[in-house]
């Protein structure tokens, strides 16, 4: 009795205001979990069930015995519930027994109780236990005397078990889970607290009601109790059954023609005018995901037709049907903005210029007609909010309709567009940059053309000083007119890049310009900064030769920023300041990628030096050790390498320790992935040059492949590196040719759970590496292609037909990817050169002849070529018989 009532206090504690009581009350929780676990979690059970102990107490007993059954960690979570379930099963059947009899006993909502239900049933379903519960559940809610509490408590913990379990643990259970959730949600049940927990449950669990939705009577049913949810006076209930709605209709589109004339389509216009923004919200959400609906069932229909068959499901073009009447709703909507609306805050006005945007998509030209009347009857409006709706109207039909349609339009808006930039306010001069951005991306023509671009130019110099949030969007608007306008100059044959092209004359003041927007004062704001170095960077990418001077002149400003900044960081005091810092960084460290792609070898030697002490700088500084300004550092490396190829052996003894470094940190993958990829375009450029550091780098690679700790995105990856290093270093791989082949071999065999989609693509990853790794090997030691077939490769020959068998089982395989086809006939057409006549029983097998038919039909022109070379490499052996 006495530890019961020490459990109490150290619970009551938990939520004290006394810094030194809560932590107090902390330590002893955590101390009495480690003391003995399985008596704590009785004793917070038996807590969380006494009505006689305070709501205080009960309430942090359950949130106690919560975190100790589940987390938001998957890895944790799994371990947490393997622990139950290794416990005792009688002490499991105590705890059950204390948290379902606590179900309807509480007074503070949401109900613990109903958590701690779910988190056990979510470790004990899966595995076939707990067989009793949803009976359980089902009786609480059906029988006539049970309490409001405990129908509500019993539905909220539904919901929680049909949100946090895999589908497939609870479909052959879906009827009995229904029976529950649609009695709760009937117009007659008199609580609107019961209602709403059984709205939100079957919101839950509409992804394994599939055998329900398919026979015509059950949906009827949950049809008619869903829409009635929507005609209830309590709010909450009303979005939770539109939101129902929603999902049903992205779940279940082919099932829904019965009610749309006659429910849906009334019910979701009604929602859209609601003066509540969450009930408008879903009422535009529904159109949204119709749409989303159609567009996917028109690319089924278009692929069914290549293929010669008829689609699975037809679209009933409901957005086509409603635009009439959608489109005055959303373009009135679009009039409510707010001067001040957050950036972050999701409301109506910006739900329905998402949902023009894909109405437009959906229906393309037909969006046109119905939104004209709107944009030329206000874009000059007095009253600002009719202003802006109708250009923000304008900006979102700008993809879909054909251009053709949309070309002379926006011509002819060009130059009150540019006018409006300079609107009195600030809301219109937003949208308006965002819409130019959007003329500028998707009809650059009519942007670029000779009466409109220079004053299109001048008013987005202009409007780089203007607000951050306007700024944002003008510095997106060059970048998109730089890439439409280097796309639409012409390249000399003999050219890689154009002499001159529209934008050479603003070119320097643009540069100028961006670069002092970068360093305004509140270049912080609206994401200004990067969206002002992400332009420049655009701008440089797609320069004409005729700029090459500002570019030289870029890269020396960009440089002389790194070191400020490196020397700014060093004296920084605060963890924000550094922050600030390392963003900076990376930013810069992406701009001078960007400017060296540009610099012509010669240049690019002549600074090389200068470059590579900054970045040697920026590995040693204390940003240099976190993640994010470690990956962009070894991605301008990489651009260096990529630029001045060979000569950047010069530098290998002073990088290779930060390279060594980076394959070790595990912890932020992402930076263990980029040196990856640094070591592959090392052996491209460096080739032979790169075998004194092989070893080392070997050995940390074979290393990482052996770690469970390392992130699995990094294994393929390194496979295909092995792939690499053999082309650089030739023959002299032989001496790594064992271990490799045999890591191969291990790689070659892995399996995944096929309904897991994730995984399926990272096993085809996996796969593409193993095959890029063979073909490296092959091609390493075989020498090159225009001489005799070197006598090291026959060191690969007694591994030919597990490679063969291992692309058998990738051919054989439904889900492989385009690129494993692709990979998979270069390594076939490569062995054929190598080992000639023997190799014609081993290809010659329908699985393989298949492969590369398939390879030969492949919309990728890579894949194509490949499979082509390797179909003629057999037919040549053949021949050769």
């Amino acid at each position: 009795m006495e530890i019961m009532e020490e459990l109490v206090r150290v619970l009551e504690a938990t939520v004290s205001p006394d810094q030194t009581a809560l932590q107090s009350a902390q330590e002893s929780l955590e101390k009495a979990a480690q003391n003995d676990f399985n008596r704590f979690l009785l004793g917070l059970s038996e807590v969380l069930a006494d009505a006689a102990k305070s709501q205080v107490a009960r309430m942090a007993a359950g949130l106690q015995l919560k975190n100790a059954l589940t987390s938001k960690d998957p890895v944790v979570k799994m371990q947490y519930q393997q622990r139950w379930l290794s416990m005792d099963p009688h002490l499991r059947t105590s705890i059950k027994r204390f948290v379902l009899q606590t179900l309807g006993t509480e007074i503070p909502r949401p109900s613990s109780a109903a958590q701690c239900v779910a988190c056990i049933a979510c470790a004990e379903i899966p595995h076939n236990q707990w067989p009793d519960l949803i009976g359980v559940m089902v009786h609480n809610v059906t029988n006539a005397t049970s309490t409001e509490s405990l129908k509500e408590s019993t539905l909220e913990a539904i919901g929680y078990m049909c949100q946090d379990m895999e589908p497939d643990h609870l479909a052959s259970q879906s009827n009995e889970i229904l029976t529950a959730i649609v009695q709760g949600m009937r117009k007659e049940e008199p609580s609107n607290h019961v209602r709403l927990a059984a709205t939100n449950a079957l919101l839950n669990s509409l992804e394994f009601t599939k055998a329900n939705f398919d026979k015509d009577a059950e949906r009827h049913f949950i049809m008619q109790v869903v829409c009635e949810g929507t005609q209830c006076t309590d709010f909450r209930v009303k979005v939770a059954a539109l939101q129902c709605l929603v999902k049903i209709m992205s779940l279940y589109y082919h099932h829904m023609e019965t009610y749309m004339g006659p429910a849906l389509f009334a019910i979701t216009v009604e929602a859209m005018k609601n003066e509540e923004d969450e009930v408008a919200l879903q009422g535009i959400e529904f159109w949204s995901t119709v749409c989303d609906e159609e567009m996917d069932l028109a690319i089924e229909q278009s692929e069914a037709q290549e293929q010669g068959r008829p689609p699975e499901h037809i679209s009933r073009f409901y957005a086509k049907g409603a635009l009439q009447y959608l489109v005055p709703l959303l373009t009135q909507t679009l009039t409510k903005q707010e001067e001040t609306d957050d950036d972050d805050e999701w409301n109506p006005c910006k739900a329905a210029g998402v949902c023009l945007m894909l109405l437009a998509t959906c229906c393309e030209d037909d969006v046109v007609p119905h939104i004209l009347p709107f944009v030329k009857d206000n874009i000059k409006h007095k009253d600002w909010h009719y202003r802006e709706a109708s250009v923000m109207a304008f900006g979102s039909i700008l993809e879909g309709p054909e251009p053709n349609i949309l070309k002379p339009l926006v011509v002819q808006a060009m130059p009150i567009l540019v006018e409006l930039l300079t609107d009195e306010s600030v809301v219109v001069r937003d949208t308006t940059a965002w819409t130019i951005g959007r003329i500028c991306e998707l009809l650059p023509d009519a942007a670029i053309n000779d009466t409109y671009l220079q004053p299109l130019l001048e008013a987005l110099k202009t409007g780089l000083a203007a607000e951050p949030r306007v700024a944002a969007n003008v510095c997106w608007a060059i970048s998109s007119l730089a890439e439409a306008a280097y796309e639409a100059a012409e390249i000399p044959e003999d050219a890689e890049e154009p002499t001159t092209y529209y934008i050479s004359s603003s070119f320097e003041e643009l540069v100028s310009k961006l670069l002092a927007t970068t360093d305004r004062a509140d270049a912080h704001q609206s994401n200004l900064r990067s969206a002002a170095y992400e332009a420049l960077m655009e701008l440089v990418k797609n320069s004409a030769k005729d700029c090459y001077a500002t570019v030289q002149q870029t890269i020396i400003v960009v440089l002389e920023r790194i070191q400020s900044v490196l020397q700014l960081e060093s004296q920084s005091q605060t963890s924000s300041e550094r922050m600030q810092y390392s963003d900076l960084q990376s930013l810069l460290c992406a701009t001078l990628q960007s400017v060296l792609r540009k610099m012509e070898v010669s240049d690019a030697l002549q600074i090389s030096d200068t470059v590579m002490t900054v970045l040697l700088q920026m590995f040693n500084s204390s940003s240099g050790r976190s993640g994010g300004v470690q990956e962009d550092a070894l991605m301008a490396v990489g651009t260096l390498i990529e630029v001045i190829g060979c000569e950047f052996l010069k530098y290998m003894e002073a990088f290779k320790p930060f390279l060594l470094l980076a394959l070790k940190n595990y912890a932020e993958y992402q930076v263990c992935l980029a040196a990856v990829g640094l070591i592959g375009d090392l052996s491209r450029a460096l080739g032979g040059n790169l075998l004194p550091f092989c070893d080392e780098l070997m050995y940390s690679l074979l290393e990482n492949l052996g770690n469970e700790v390392v992130h699995r995105s990094v294994k393929p990856q390194i496979l295909s590196v092995f792939g690499d290093i053999a082309l650089a270093i030739g023959p002299e791989f032989k001496k790594y040719l064992d271990v490799v082949m045999t890591t191969l071999l291990q790689a070659t065999q892995a399996n995944v759970e096929k309904s897991d989609y994730d995984m399926i693509d990272y096993l085809n990853e996996l796969r593409e590496g193993c095959l890029e790794a063979y073909t490296g090997i092959v091609q390493g030691l075989k020498g090159d292609a225009d001489k005799p077939v070197n006598a090291d490769v026959q060191l690969v020959q007694p591994h030919v037909t597990h490679m063969i068998n291992f692309v058998e089982n990738i051919a054989q395989d439904e889900d492989h990817s385009d690129s494993n086809t692709s990979a998979a006939a270069g390594l076939i057409g490569d062995l054929c050169t190598a080992f000639c006549a023997s190799m014609l029983p081993l290809v010659e097998k329908p699985s393989i002849q298949e492969l590369l038919q398939e390879g030969r039909r492949s919309k990728t022109n890579k894949t194509k070529t490949l499979a082509s070379w390797a179909t003629k490499e057999i037919r040549k052996l053949k021949s050769a018989q």
